[in-house]
């Protein structure tokens, strides 16, 4: 099961990636046999390391909560966009590296996280402790007032990131 959903993912991609370069639907005849013997070398490779114990990723739930959070997120990344670009402007700029504590439990909440972390401009994930899932992120404009208020399981840098991460990979 888990060959088939890797090469079906996989194939899927390179669809995706590929797209309206052929005259047969959107690809041509090569193309499709092409991108066919490589998604099947990649399930051969990877089957085991992306789906290891179970299968939940493939819940259409996930994927619809996946597409509300790829909104959400693309709003938090313009908004932090023109954010960087007034403290450039103004420089009003306070960089640090922050410690903020997001209580996932799995590593693909994790990996999700800290990539939405590090692509939202103004910041980047630099280190995760093993034991605890703490992460350090570099911050552009670090508010010391505010960090001592600031609970233990939120932080202005992630707002709602660390629960909408739990939803969809936890």
């Amino acid at each position: 099961m888990r060959f088939i959903v890797t090469a079906v993912v996989a194939y899927l991609l390179y669809l995706v990636l590929t797209i309206g370069s052929g005259t047969l639907l959107l690809w041509n005849e090569a193309e499709l046999i092409i991108g066919a013997i490589f998604a099947l070398v990649v399930a051969a490779l990877v089957k085991n390391r992306y789906l290891k114990k179970s299968l939940r990723m493939l819940n259409p739930v996930r994927w619809f909560i996946w597409l509300i959070y790829l909104f959400l997120f693309f709003f938090a990344m313009a908004q932090a966009n023109v954010d960087v670009a007034y403290r450039v402007i103004t420089g009003r700029i306070n960089p640090g590296i922050v410690k903020i504590s997001p209580r996932l439990k799995n590593d693909m909440s994790l990996t999700l996280l800290a990539n939405s972390i590090t692509l939202t401009p103004g910041t980047l994930s630099v280190d995760v402790e093993e034991e605890t899932n703490d992460m350090y992120i570099h911050w552009i404009n670090v508010k010391p007032d505010v960090l001592k208020e600031m609970p233990r399981d939120y932080h202005p840098i992630c707002n709602s990131f660390p629960d909408w991460a739990r939803r969809i990979a936890g």
